[in-house]
């Protein structure tokens, strides 16, 4: 049976030898000195903002550097130049954004993608009809499955290839069924911050609501104080991080008052069920969530309901989630059972521990995460990888020597220092292997060997990380 590896393995050998079509056939073809756009023609541009165009050209003019201006002008624009399709469903906008390579939207991906436009949504309508549609598609994908975390574009589509053989209780127009708790955190995530940034009130309907109480629901199943709950996952693979164990409900737990994930945002399996970066994003999210339902529904009921899980889980996390050195110092655990057991590693996903500050989850400041975010970017974290090309964090996901460019960004997320920032631009800009765009993973020695050509919430997210460097260090762009 076909997996998803595979099936992205293909892809990538199929883009190397010219076999696919459109924004992925120009890869390498110039000579990078030549750095002409690898952005499809305007006429097959998926969706063109106004507003985007010009924050591209405006920061674009501000980079010195021809080949990181190259790589800002592919990257920043690609999710809506190659994976965003529009509709309607029901008389409403419908978005639906594919993460790139596979032909299914995420929820994850799909919040984390579109992110860095949402500061130009206010003046920009096309944009507001975007993020109107994707709010209303992701309320409907958690009201058919709040355990799933990808969808198909049919509603009545079967699942994705690899997961038609998944022992779980699939739905219609599921593409993967793997319980992550990120996955119900980033649409919270989108329309929290759509609603900030804009005002508008409009695609938050009762459709909407439907969705949110879902999600409280699902949250409240997966403390799992009397029960397994409903959900169980197993698929038949020779990889382990594919499965789970214990008849699909995950290694034994003590339950504590936070909430289990049976995946991590990678879509590989947790060995301690109770995740920890992740039921930080669930307090976050959760306060979000009352925010909006006080302002917007003046649902006072279900915000307080929100707060009370959300300071459970917090009080949880913070009782039974930290780890501490030999001279006393706190810093986060990755996973931990409640038993005592704590499993301390980090994955280039996010939400990580490196990853926390840049979603919201405690400050740059906060002493325990000073002291998680050195530990992570050295040799204790087992997934942590240095090489010739660069030095960032991988996963089991690609396996050994495998440095995801996502973990270099949020490195540069989280620090204040001009000269980190400044070594995590240089790796980024010398480890695209020519093709202009970000990669999933690359090797730490040579990275022209890498995984996915297309793979839109990197680019994307490099894309917002030269902005934000554009703000707060524009001489780091000039140089």
């Amino acid at each position: 049976m076909s997996t998803r590896r595979e099936f992205l393995k293909w892809m990538g050998s199929a883009a190397a030898t010219g076999v696919m079509s459109g924004v992925l056939s120009t890869t390498l073809k110039a000579a990078p000195q030549a750095y002409v756009s690898k952005r499809p023609p305007v006429a097959k541009r998926k969706f063109v903002s106004d507003a985007v165009e010009r924050q591209l050209s405006t920061v674009k003019a501000a980079i010195g550097d021809p080949k990181l201006a190259w790589m800002f002008e592919n990257c920043y624009p690609n999710t809506l130049d190659t994976t965003v399709e529009l509709g309607t469903f029901n008389g409403k906008p419908d978005t639906f954004v594919i993460t790139g390579d596979i032909d299914a939207m995420w929820l994850r991906d799909s919040s984390a993608q579109v992110v860095p436009y949402i500061p130009l949504a206010k003046g920009d309508a096309g944009l507001q009809r975007l993020f109107r549609g994707l709010i209303q598609r992701q309320a409907r994908c958690i009201r058919i499955d709040p355990y799933a975390n990808a969808f198909m574009a049919d509603p009545h589509a079967p699942p994705l290839i690899w997961a038609r053989q998944d022992s779980t209780d699939m739905k219609p127009g599921v593409g993967e069924r793997k319980w992550e708790i990120d996955s119900l955190c980033y649409p919270i995530r989108l329309a929290h911050g759509y609603w900030q940034a804009t005002a508008d009130t409009v695609p938050f309907d009762d459709d909407w609501r439907e969705a949110m109480h879902l999600v409280l629901k699902t949250f409240r199943e997966q403390q799992r104080k009397h029960d397994h709950g409903p959900y169980h996952y197993q698929r038949l693979s020779d990889n382990p991080t594919e499965t789970q164990f214990q008849a699909g409900y995950g290694n034994p737990t003590k339950p504590n008052g936070m909430i289990h994930s049976m995946f991590r945002p990678s879509d590989d399996a947790c060995v301690y069920p109770l995740f920890v970066p992740a039921n930080l994003f669930a307090v976050l999210s959760l306060r979000q969530l009352a925010q909006m339902s006080r302002s917007i529904h003046h649902d006072a009921s279900f915000a307080a309901e929100c707060e009370a899980l959300a300071n459970e889980v917090e009080q949880a996390v913070q009782r039974d989630g930290r780890m501490r050195d030999a001279q006393g110092r706190d810093y986060w655990a990755y996973e931990i059972d409640g038993f005592g057991n704590k499993l301390f590693m980090d994955d280039a996903n996010v939400p990580s521990l490196l990853g926390l500050p840049y979603l919201g989850c405690c400050t740059l400041d906060d002493p325990t995460y000073q002291h998680t975010r050195e530990l992570v970017w050295s040799s204790l974290n087992p997934y942590f990888y240095q090489g010739r090309a660069a030095e960032g964090i991988g996963g089991p996901h690609e396996g050994p020597r495998m440095i995801w460019p996502m973990s270099i960004m949020m490195y540069a997320q989280t620090t204040r220092d001009p000269k980190q920032i400044h070594q995590c631009l240089t790796w980024l800009r010398n480890t695209d292997a020519g093709t202009g765009f970000m990669h999933e993973s690359f090797d730490q020695d040579d990275p022209t060997h890498f995984t996915r050509s297309w793979f839109a919430w990197a680019n994307t997210l490099f894309g917002e990380l030269i902005i934000d460097i554009h703000r707060e260090h524009p001489e780091l762009l000039r140089a």
